[in-house]
């Protein structure tokens, strides 16, 4: 299964026309939620910018119980990049792929849970029709424009499956791709 996870505003962007996503920091709650809905998964696919925010968890343990958790889920996970420019990754377990291989991403998929991460990445899976649900936490922010979580040519069916609400305004929800 492949599931494409992200935070986003609810304007639906993953970073603001600047490039930033401060707004997104989860809280111990959220952080704990995502922890238990990412522990099966044994294989990250990452665009380069994603991974790059995320490959401080390598060395960084985290300040509360919810980042200690997910450092250590971390460093556990297989992670396949896919760059162009990288010559090397920083973290152990890690692989670099220079181009998008749908058979080769169905194929991993087949074997449990995949998580995608990156919205430019994770449109080529759309358009390859490899997603097979959607993970969006929605932040209580409308940032106005900037990278949208989604792609913006391609129009998606979903079900929803599953949501949450927060106590910090965050919306969780779970959709099946049904397209």
């Amino acid at each position: 299964m492949l599931i494409y996870a992200a935070i986003s505003s609810l304007d639906g962007y993953i970073a603001d026309a600047d490039g930033d996503f401060d707004w997104s920091m989860p809280s111990e709650q959220v952080h704990a939620f995502v922890n238990d809905l990412q522990r099966p998964v044994g294989t990250y696919l990452y665009g380069r910018r994603l991974y790059e925010t995320l490959v401080a968890w390598e060395t960084w343990d985290g300040d509360t119980p919810a980042e200690v958790d997910y450092a250590t889920m971390w460093r556990a996970a297989e992670k396949v990049v896919y760059s162009t420019t990288l010559d090397r990754a920083p973290s152990a377990r890690t692989r670099i792929e220079r181009e998008f291989d749908s058979d080769a991403v169905r194929r991993l998929a087949s074997t449990g849970e995949v998580i995608i991460g990156g919205a430019a990445l994770a449109a080529e899976a759309f358009r390859a029709g490899l997603i097979d649900e959607v993970h969006l936490f929605l932040s209580p922010v409308a940032v106005g424009a900037g990278t949208p979580a989604l792609p913006t040519d391609l129009r998606l069916e979903l079900e929803l499956l599953d949501e949450r609400r927060f106590d910090n305004g965050v919306v969780y929800v779970r959709y099946a791709v049904t397209t």
